[in-house]
C-alpha cells in the first residue's frame, strides 16, 4: 500500500520526532499502523489520538491525515510548541483491507465495512467498524442484517481493529487528552454521545470549542458502539468525528481538486480544538484569552440539531 511506503519514508526523514508504531493485525493479516509525532521525552507525555479511513470509501480521510501529519512536523509554529508537551498518535488507515478492496474497481468504489466474514449462513462480509465500539453496543442505529452497511458485527469489538484501538488507546487514557476520528461526508463535527438519553459532562465546552472552529453544522449522532462515544466513555474528555467535504454534490466520491481545500479546512479546525485542550491542559487562562474566547464565541455560527446521520 502506498501510504505504507509514505509512513516509512516521513520516519526516515525525520527519524528525531516521528516513530512509527504497528499495533495491529486485520482479518485478512494486513498491519495496523501509526505516527507517533512529538519531540523525544524520558518520560510519558501527554497525547492526541487521531484515526483516519475507518471506513473504506472515505477516501478523504486518509488524505487528511498525511496533510495533518505533514503540517504537524513541518512550519507550524504552534504545532511545534505544542509538541515539546504532547505527542500525536495519527493513523492514516484504520480499516486497511477495506480501503484497499475499495481501489480495486469502480463496483467495490463505495464499499464501507473492513472484509471479515458475516455469521453462519450470511454470503455477505464486513462490519460496520464505527458500529463495533463497546459502549451500548447493537442498540441503536444498526441493523443484524449481516448485508447492512451498518452491521455492527457479531459482539462488541468482534472486529481486529476495533480491538486494536481498544488496546492501545485504552491502554493510555492517562495520557490521551483528546481523541478525533475522521470521516466524509456531511462537514459536520460531531460530539458524544450518539444516544437522545445521554450527554456528555463536559457538552457546553464541546460545543463552544465547535463554535470557535468551523462553520460546519454541528450534530450529536445517533446510533450506538462508535469509536468517538467509547474514547469519552473511558474518560478522554475531548472526543470528536470530523465529517469532511462534501455537501452531497459529489459524495464519497469528492474530486481531487478538493482534497487540498478539504485538508485546509479541516487541519484548522483540528488545529482550534488542539490548541484549546493543550493550553487547557498546560497554560494558565488569563482574563485577557477569556475575553477573546468569548469574542470569539459569539462570532461564529452553528447549528445544534440530533441527527441520524450514518457515519
Amino acid at each position: 500500500m502506498q501510504i505504507t511506503n509514505w509512513m516509512d519514508q516521513i520516519v526516515k526523514e525525520n527519524p528525531n520526532v516521528v516513530t512509527k508504531v504497528d499495533y495491529g493485525k486485520t482479518y485478512e493479516n494486513r498491519t495496523i499502523s501509526l505516527l507517533k509525532i512529538g519531540s523525544k521525552s524520558a518520560s510519558a507525555k501527554k497525547a492526541i489520538w487521531m484515526d483516519c479511513g475507518i471506513h473504506a470509501r472515505e477516501w478523504i480521510s486518509p488524505a487528511f491525515c498525511q496533510y495533518f501529519i505533514n503540517q504537524t512536523y513541518k512550519t507550524d509554529p504552534k504545532m511545534e510548541q505544542m509538541m515539546k508537551n504532547m505527542d500525536f498518535y495519527v493513523t492514516p488507515v484504520l480499516n486497511v483491507d477495506g480501503y484497499i478492496y475499495s481501489w480495486t474497481d469502480n463496483s467495490t468504489r463505495l464499499w464501507r465495512k473492513n472484509r471479515t466474514p458475516g455469521p453462519e449462513g450470511c454470503e455477505c462480509l464486513g462490519t460496520d467498524l464505527n458500529r463495533n465500539f463497546d459502549i451500548n453496543w447493537g442498540t441503536l442505529g444498526i441493523s443484524f442484517n449481516c448485508c447492512s452497511i451498518v452491521y455492527p458485527g457479531k459482539s462488541a469489538v468482534s472486529e481486529a481493529e476495533a480491538q486494536a484501538i481498544t488496546d492501545f488507546v485504552g491502554n493510555r487514557t492517562d495520557e490521551i487528552l483528546c481523541f478525533l476520528t475522521i470521516h466524509s461526508y456531511g462537514q459536520m463535527l460531531l460530539i458524544p454521545y450518539g444516544h437522545p438519553n445521554v450527554i456528555a459532562p463536559n457538552e457546553n465546552e464541546l460545543v463552544h470549542k465547535h463554535k470557535k472552529t468551523t462553520f460546519w453544522s454541528f450534530f450529536t449522532d445517533s446510533f450506538s458502539g462508535s469509536s468517538k462515544d467509547w474514547a469519552r466513555l473511558q474518560g478522554i474528555p475531548f472526543a470528536f468525528t470530523f465529517e469532511l467535504r462534501d455537501d452531497g454534490t459529489y459524495g464519497f466520491e469528492l474530486p481531487e481538486d478538493q482534497i487540498q481545500p478539504a485538508s485546509e479546512e479541516a487541519y484548522s479546525g483540528a488545529l482550534h480544538i488542539i490548541t484549546h485542550v493543550h493550553d487547557k491542559e498546560f497554560i494558565k487562562p488569563t482574563s485577557t484569552a477569556a475575553t477573546v474566547a468569548a469574542m470569539l464565541w459569539t462570532t461564529m455560527m452553528a447549528v445544534f440539531v440530533t441527527s441520524t446521520v450514518i457515519v
